[in-house]
């Protein structure tokens, strides 16, 4: 996963065509986005936008959880994120050839298992831990991800740059004698391991070309199988006509957004190089816990705050030509 793709930037229903084609099946006619070389070159600033627009979201969840439980709200999140998508994309899994393509459905089925349970174990995270110490700890998952599969001295060391951030974020203030923060924990450890899947396979899924068409199809997936577990609790704010348009802002900021912006930048970089640009999300979510539910961060955080930004410039940093000869 460490090594470009060679499927054209300018492919369909993918992350990186350069003009909006007419809307149908998934193929040729896909969405108009940065080419590769664009997202790759701003590919810091499309994950600080993606974080921002999640985190904000998260945090508009959180006021929810006083009339929902958590599992509820992160199914009605996916609920919403995928509809939007969905109404978004209108597209049928189809072959070249035009018939139905069961083997991307099922990519993407897959891929909405390991989306659905990487938001419900979050949710069940932040309902207990602050939400930057949350996602910090989940960052861990990316931080594996990439020691699996970069090459390279900047990538080894923006790996130990961004774990150590990531712990002095997390670690610092984290009380694990009380038991609900303990299990506010285990679900974000949890909650990372699905991250790295959701990495790799969302890797695999935008550079088939066929991205935003598959998420969309994934997020789907993830709401029929969570069903049972997440819509009983969603009563009162079904019942709540406002709290009902907040889920849905909750789905369009924390998935739908982010989760396209992702597929963006999961076309241009290799794996490795995305999972290391993802530690810019806990440094984000300490901030939009800072602004919107004034969880002050330490001396500590904020150390950690300038080794993730360190690790985030080595990852994007311009490669070397001999260096890349070697390769």
């Amino acid at each position: 996963m460490s090594s470009q793709s060679s499927v054209p930037a300018g492919r369909g229903g993918g992350s990186g065509g350069s003009g909006r084609g007419p809307v149908g099946p998934c193929g040729p006619s896909g969405a108009g986005l940065p080419g590769r070389g664009r997202a790759a070159r701003f590919a810091p600033f499309l994950m600080l936008a993606s974080g921002v627009s999640m985190y904000v979201g998260a945090s508009l969840a959180v006021g929810l959880f006083a009339v929902a439980p958590a599992i509820a709200v992160a199914w009605g999140r996916v609920l919403a994120g995928g509809i939007i998508m969905l109404l978004w994309r209108r597209a049928v899994p189809r072959t070249p050839e035009g018939a139905f393509d069961w083997r991307m459905l099922g990519k993407a089925a897959i891929f909405g298992v390991v989306l659905g349970a990487m938001n419900l174990c979050f949710y069940f995270a932040i309902d207990r831990i602050a939400l930057g110490t949350a996602v910090a700890l989940e960052y861990l998952g990316p931080v594996i991800l990439a020691a699996l599969t970069g090459r390279g001295w900047k990538v080894r060391l923006g790996i130990f740059l961004a774990a150590a951030g990531v712990f002095l974020i997390s670690w610092a203030g984290v009380d694990m004698s009380d038991p609900r923060v303990a299990v506010g924990v285990g679900f974000a450890f949890l909650a990372g391991l699905f991250w790295a899947f959701y990495i790799w396979l969302g890797r695999k899924i935008a550079v088939d070309g066929h991205g935003l068409d598959s998420l969309a199809w994934a997020m789907a997936v993830a709401a029929l199988v969570y069903l049972p577990i997440g819509a009983p609790g969603l009563g009162p704010i079904f019942a709540d006509w406002k709290l009902l348009l907040f889920l849905v802002c909750v789905g369009a900021m924390s998935s739908a957004l982010p989760y396209a912006i992702d597929q963006v930048v999961m076309k241009a970089l290799p794996a490795a190089t995305v999972a290391l640009l993802n530690s810019l999300l806990p440094v984000t979510s300490l901030l939009v816990g800072l602004i919107m539910l004034a969880q002050v961060p330490n001396w500590a955080e904020v150390g950690g705050l300038l080794l993730v930004s360190a690790a985030v410039a080595l990852a994007t940093a311009p490669e070397n030509p001999r260096d890349t000869r070697r390769k």
